[in-house]
């Protein structure tokens, strides 16, 4: 049942997370003007994408086994101020750290990340706890903020790009670090529900049945978050170097209109979403389908369409694995959510780097000038063509596991792993 009560709360958990995105979009599209002001080089700068996602892996895994140890209510009031935090110091590197630039954004990178991490952990099962008459759909509805956040930060930044150049990037990042503030404001005047931090280990411990059943939607979040958080990583520079299209278009149209699906898909299992298994093995289809056109199909118009509908398969990919758990496995507690979180992040890790790894040993492969000479390509595009192939087993892997899931929480067994509670 709906509880007006929390409807401040609600709004402060949907604040929180549109406005997360600007630490994950926005330091990608200011590394070239970070290389041409302090001579920053691509791999130190990537390297800060790893530092972001190592440092949520990292707060995640410690609040899986010490949940009991943090307030949470404090922290959700305090998180979005560390996201402030950890964006006006990458706002003031040029004036803090004019000759040690790296280690500002650094710095930076890690404060910020902390907040993301403790955001992922307990957003999520902060509107789970809401009384709600359709949860589903406040789950849904969380993570595709997200997604428009992203395309809120890539349009602001590209309307304020050209008015002011990239040279006042500064006062970009001050901008969006003013944007949590409100968020945080929420929170410290809204009324906060009550999670449980100590059930989690006590509950999976009950039933070895209901342990496997959490380990299947780790391992589901993982493959989701691979198919998601490659593509969106590598959209722009595929569609620049292995399709040839403007760099400005592969910038902000790949990127964006990913984005824009992304959270179309969310908002539509939110409106008329039932039966998330089915929606599960459903996306992981169709990225499946996806990554295998964009690594085989010479056709640009058609790996275009397939970059971009690669948002809206995978959209549900992450909330829906929380969805399902919270569903078939229900008072787990917040040390579970931490548990997906760190198994999500891990697979936003490995997937973007893998694909980079696979792209850079093809086309510097004598194989890879072969083949790219044999179909007409260049040694780049060819090892771009062959990372997004070995990407595609991600969520190939994702349909069995999704498969296996199905038949585990079939109405019999589901009845049983009830009775352990």
């Amino acid at each position: 049942m709906t509880d007006n009560r929390y409807k401040r709360t609600k709004f402060a958990c949907y604040a929180a997370y549109f406005t997360m995105s600007s630490i994950f979009c926005l330091p990608p599209m200011l590394f070239v003007t970070l290389r041409e002001t302090f001579g920053i080089s691509y791999t130190l700068l990537g390297t800060l994408v790893l530092v972001n996602f190592c440092t949520q892996l990292t707060v995640d895994l410690i609040f899986t086994f010490f949940s009991k140890k943090f307030n949470v209510k404090a922290i959700v009031k305090v998180m979005p101020l560390i996201t402030a935090l950890g964006l006006v110091i990458y706002a003031l590197v040029p004036t803090l750290f004019p000759d040690i630039a790296y280690a500002g954004l650094v710095v930076g990178t890690v404060v910020f990340s902390v907040s993301a991490g403790f955001s992922e952990v307990l957003l999520s099962p902060m509107i789970a706890a809401i009384p709600s008459d359709n949860p589903q759909k406040d789950m849904s509805m969380l993570h595709s903020l997200y997604a428009f956040g992203v395309l809120f930060v890539v349009i602001v930044s590209t309307v304020f790009f050209a008015l002011f150049t990239t040279a006042s990037w500064m006062y970009l990042t001050l901008f969006f670090a003013l944007l949590p503030v409100i968020a945080s404001v929420l929170f410290f005047t809204s009324p906060m529900p009550d999670m449980d931090t100590s059930q989690s280990e006590a509950s999976v411990a009950k039933s070895s049945k209901r342990t496997l059943g959490l380990v299947l939607c780790v391992a589901c979040i993982f493959f989701g978050s691979c198919a998601e958080n490659a593509m969106s990583n590598w959209v722009s520079g595929f569609m620049e170097n292995a399709l040839g299209i403007d760099k400005s278009i592969g910038d902000i149209l790949g990127l964006a209109m990913f984005a824009v699906l992304l959270g179309l898909g969310r908002i539509a299992y939110a409106k008329w979403g039932k039966n998330i298994s089915k929606i599960l093995l459903f996306g992981m289809i169709g990225a499946s389908a996806c990554y295998l056109v964009v690594g085989l199909v010479d056709n640009v118009i058609l790996a275009v369409i397939a970059c971009f509908m690669t948002g809206l398969f995978t959209s549900m990919l992450w909330p829906g694995t929380l969805i399902l758990m919270e569903e078939k496995l229900p008072s787990l507690g917040v040390g579970a959510y931490a548990l997906m979180a760190a198994s999500g992040d891990l697979g936003a890790s490995v997937a973007p780097q893998l694909m980079g790894v696979v792209a850079d040993s093809v086309a510097g492969s004598a194989l890879g000038a072969e083949i790219g000479v044999a179909v007409g390509l260049t040694a780049e595009q060819v090892g771009l063509k062959a990372g997004m192939l070995v990407t595609s087993l991600f969520p190939i892997l994702g349909i069995v596991v999704v498969l296996i899931i199905m038949n585990y929480f079939k109405p019999k067994k589901q009845e049983s792993l009830l009775k352990t509670e």
